[in-house]
């Protein structure tokens, strides 16, 4: 599974990247959502993680862009806050919310979940 993970915060960007890597799993770490919009054009990742708020286009815009292109996309939002009627906004049926500060297990069983469905859609 490739995930794209867009985080601006670099300590917990280079973190979350280690502890995300595993077998079968390729994680591309980036810090914006303009450079995640550029990584992803050329071949959709399977997963996108990324943080709310963000230098220039936020979490949600890079959301609903990249739900636009394709509404089955499986995005994972984190923020301090619920996100509840965001979600709903964006209308995509895979799209997920981590609250911060969430703990490794939460995010691990989440990619967990989102690579079952993937091998069972395949």
């Amino acid at each position: 599974m490739r995930v794209l993970y867009v985080e601006d915060n670099d300590q917990l960007r280079e973190s979350i990247t280690l502890l995300l890597q595993d077998d079968g799993r390729e994680v591309c770490p980036c810090t914006t959502a303009e450079e995640a919009l550029e990584l992803d054009a050329p071949r959709p990742f399977d997963l996108v993680i990324t943080d709310v708020t963000l230098p220039g286009l936020s979490g949600l815009e890079l959301s609903a862009r990249l739900l636009d292109a394709d509404i089955a996309r499986w995005i994972v939002l984190c923020s301090g806050y619920q996100l509840d009627e965001q979600i709903r906004d964006l209308g995509g049926a895979n799209v997920r919310a981590l609250v911060k500060p969430f703990g490794i297990d939460e995010l691990e069983s989440l990619v967990d979940s989102v690579q079952t469905a993937l091998d069972q859609a395949r």
